[in-house]
């Protein structure tokens, strides 16, 4: 059932792209009711506008706390116009409908989300008329079209146009939809940011409100689905793709996809993973990922030179992974990548030059994906990781550390050398990538031997050694990272046999002296970081 639109209710924080839309509704002989701010506008613009309180009879009051809720506003949203009793009634107190309400909600996110805010400043912006004219309008979709959303304004138009100022009930059940989504988060938005705050704030409301809890009492998340994936982990598992409603700036969800096949939870999984690890580093990179681990990793002064070392570290794991960039990709990457017959399932960098992308749309199932990164820009984080187990839902904050060299602690009679400094601190930020027990080997800026995600930390360290051995590279003079400490110095007797010649690890396992012993009966040089990095 269609319905005809003939009188709309407009009041808007958000007034994008508000003036043309009004415009448009009184072009096809749509009369407006506004309030505040949002009148002014259509007013100063030529429009003819009824403010609500010269609507109601009653001014706006309470510091403008009040404006809408009135029944001449509720009653006309509300009032079913398929029962007879509900027309009487807007009939006796001389109601009109209301056909379309468009309403948006103050800013309380922006509002938090300023320095030194205060408890009142955020009480101020929780919005009470929008909400409730909003819900009624959603609630009464079979009489009523509600639009929160200015992307909308174009389509609403076109509809009315088309059909003679109607809209289908389609359409309105669509913006009801989309309404409650709406209201939900902006109640989920005001609950976590009250329920993180301190007792006793009420107190002192003009005082600057502490900064929320990391963790509140009663979280409430809020995702919008962007496309509903090829499968799951498994083909027999059926997926899709959330993205939160503003993601962190430089993150996997906002990628653009250039070409290639749909994508795939794993290919999602893993393209965040070699994506976070190439973003650390300043220098040119590149890291391959396969099955969530890092397989190759490097640095240099081009990615050319990066892709090439960072194949070198394990081309047979590397078939078939993803492959991230921190830098434009151009066609002389993508020629190396043929030249080596290098099949990979996701290639992801900030920006690709026409020419390479020329020659990677030969590859039409090669999945290309463009995602906006500022390496200049300070490193943004999400607030809280999640992760979710039977029934419940894991949250912590995101591993920032990133140690520097002089917060380095020697523990050894020898002390590594500057080019091993800069080694050892490229190869613990890997190992913070790579799956427990991670143990990695690096020299000259690459990945030589990864050993990922086995139960004792000695076994890790056997398979490094063996995937150096079977890429042929050298392990005499390399320096290894252990996201963990080790907990016996077995894991020091081998990587020494090995030949490798420095250490960086935590610290803090009951056997540290041990460790550090045998590190130097070996004339290895040793640090500690007073942190681990565990991946799970």
């Amino acid at each position: 059932m269609n319905v005809t639109v003939a009188q709309a209710l407009i009041s808007v924080s958000d007034k994008e792209g508000v003036l043309e839309f009004a415009q448009g509704l009184a072009a096809l002989g749509v009369k407006l009711l506004s309030t505040g701010g949002t009148a002014k506008l259509l007013k100063n613009a030529g429009l003819e506008v009824t403010e609500i309180g010269d609507y109601t009879g009653f001014p706006e009051m309470l510091d403008g706390r009040v404006k809408t809720l009135h029944p001449k506003v509720h009653g006309g949203i509300l009032a079913r116009r398929d029962l007879p009793e509900h027309l009487a009634t807007l009939a006796k107190h001389d109601i009109p409908t209301i056909d379309l309400v468009c309403v948006n909600l103050y800013p309380f996110a922006a509002t938090v989300a300023k320095p030194g805010v205060t408890l009142a400043d955020a009480i101020e912006n929780i919005d009470i008329g929008g909400p409730a004219m909003v819900r009624s309008a959603a609630k009464n979709y079979a009489g009523v079209a509600i639009v929160t959303d200015p992307a909308d304004y174009a389509p609403i138009l076109a509809e009315l146009k088309a059909n003679g100022g109607a809209l289908a009930l389609a359409t309105r059940f669509a913006l009801a939809k989309k309404a409650f989504t709406h209201t939900a988060r902006y109640d989920g938005m005001i609950a976590n940011w009250l329920t993180g705050e301190p007792a006793g704030v009420e107190a002192t409301p003009e005082a600057a409100a502490p900064a929320p809890a990391l963790f509140p009492e009663r979280l409430q998340l809020a995702f919008d689905r962007v496309e509903t994936l090829r499968y799951g982990e498994n083909p027999l598992q059926q997926a899709a793709f959330y993205r939160e409603p503003n993601p962190v700036a430089g993150s996997i969800a906002a990628y653009r996809q250039l070409q290639g096949k749909e994508l795939s939870y794993n290919n999602i999984m893993d393209s965040d993973a070699a994506w976070e690890c190439v973003k650390t580093f300043a220098e040119p990179a590149c890291v391959i990922v396969k099955h969530a681990n890092p397989c190759g990793v490097a640095i240099a002064d081009g990615l050319l030179p990066a892709y090439e070392k960072a194949f070198q570290t394990d081309s047979v794991s590397a078939f078939g992974g993803i492959i991230a960039f921190n830098g434009t990709v151009d066609v002389d990457v993508v020629q190396a990548m043929e030249a080596r017959k290098h099949f990979v399932e996701v290639m992801i960098a900030p920006a690709f030059t026409a020419a390479a992308l020329a020659l990677l749309q030969t590859k039409q199932n090669r999945r290309v994906l463009e995602v906006p990164f500022d390496a200049n820009a300070p490193r943004q984080y999400h607030a809280l990781e999640l992760k979710r187990v039977g029934g419940g839902l894991l949250a912590q904050t995101p591993d920032t550390f990133a140690v520097a060299a002089d917060k380095l602690k020697v523990v050894t009679r020898k002390a590594p050398t500057p080019a091993q400094i800069a080694d050892l601190l490229f190869a613990y930020r890997v190992a913070k990538y790579v799956k427990s027990n991670a143990i990695v080997f690096c020299g000259g800026g690459m990945t030589l031997g990864v050993g990922a995600g086995q139960m004792s930390r000695v076994d890790s360290t056997r398979i490094a050694c063996a995937k150096a051995g079977l890429a042929g590279l050298d392990l005499k003079g390399s320096v290894v990272a252990s996201d963990a400490f080790f907990p016996f110095r077995d894991g020091v007797d081998v990587l020494a046999e090995a030949g490798a010649a420095a250490v960086i690890q935590p610290g803090g396992s009951m056997r540290d002296e041990e460790v550090i012993a045998a590190a130097d009966e070996h004339g290895l040089a040793m640090v500690f970081t007073g942190a681990r990095h565990f991946r799970h």
